[in-house]
């Protein structure tokens, strides 16, 4: 913690600030009403388009319908396209001036940054809540307990949440909220679609299915699989430890990017107000 953040009242003025500045953000949905309809309109289009359209055409091993295998990974895939929206949100805020208003204020320094990737958790839990309605209405079902259900959601807002924190970081250091837009499409594309979000693991060989096996967002959509009850009984598991232990690999990749930008979006953020 630099010396600023502890002039301005350490880690407990950082988190009240940061609460402050979500409320901001959370208030600008009913300003902005266009950024809810893109969280209510998405998932539902997604959920509908590859059960309807590519269900049909994809082959999933053992006892186990595609709508039951597929929402997990429509749920992944959302969450992480979701946490774009911080990177959206800051880079829309640098050029409109509104960071040049947070940085004369006599708050925390990384409040704006926490503020900003908490408060989009509040958009994943939305689409959360309207993937899994939509879900229920398509034939997708969970097998296991409420418990494993909402530690199922839990991991997924947690990866969500990580994710963000990259995204942050992609927002301060680009010029404009087009280029965030292209910047996050050409990482998070290739790897919610190279992944078991929507086909078999077995669908991939060589170099390709290793990839897959460690992708995290593979990990994540394994685990919420398991955690829901959407997995065959007697299907081999993979060699992997990642596939064998999807949750605690997923919770690692979470640690680790968390570790890693959240410093690196700080460190950004103070830098570009000097």
């Amino acid at each position: 913690m630099s010396t600023t953040e502890v002039s301005r009242g350490g880690a407990g003025r950082a988190l009240s600030d940061g609460w402050v500045v979500a409320k901001r953000n959370l208030i600008k949905i009913k300003r902005v009403p266009d950024i809810l309809v893109f969280v209510l309109i998405s998932p539902i289009m997604f959920v509908l388009l590859f059960a309807y359209v590519f269900g049909g055409a994809i082959d999933v091993p053992g006892d186990v319908d595609y709508k039951e295998f597929l929402i997990a990974g429509i749920f992944a895939q959302t969450v992480v396209f979701g946490a774009t929206f911080t990177g959206y949100g800051l880079a829309d805020d640098m050029q409109k001036g509104i960071i040049d208003r947070f940085r004369s204020l006599p708050m925390s320094r990384s409040a704006v940054l926490v503020g900003r990737t908490t408060s989009d958790v509040a958009y994943n839990v939305i689409s959360l809540v309207i993937m899994a309605l939509t879900g229920l209405l398509v034939g997708w079902r969970i097998r296991e307990g409420v418990v494993d259900a909402l530690l199922g959601f839990l991991l997924l807002l947690v990866f969500a949440y990580a994710v963000s924190w990259i995204m942050a970081y992609v927002g301060l250091i680009v010029p404009s909220v087009e280029v965030v837009n292209n910047a996050s499409f050409v990482v998070i594309f290739p790897l919610t679609f190279v992944s078991n979000a929507f086909v078999p693991l077995e669908s991939f060989d060589g170099v390709l299915r290793t990839f897959v096996e460690w992708n995290p967002v593979s990990a994540v959509t394994q685990a919420t699989r398991e955690l829901f009850g959407n997995t065959a009984p007697g299907i081999p598991v993979p060699d992997s430890w990642a596939m064998q232990n999807p949750a605690l690999y997923t919770l690692i990749w979470s640690a680790a990017i968390v570790a890693v930008f959240a410093p690196l979006s700080v460190r950004q953020y103070l830098s570009t107000s000097k």
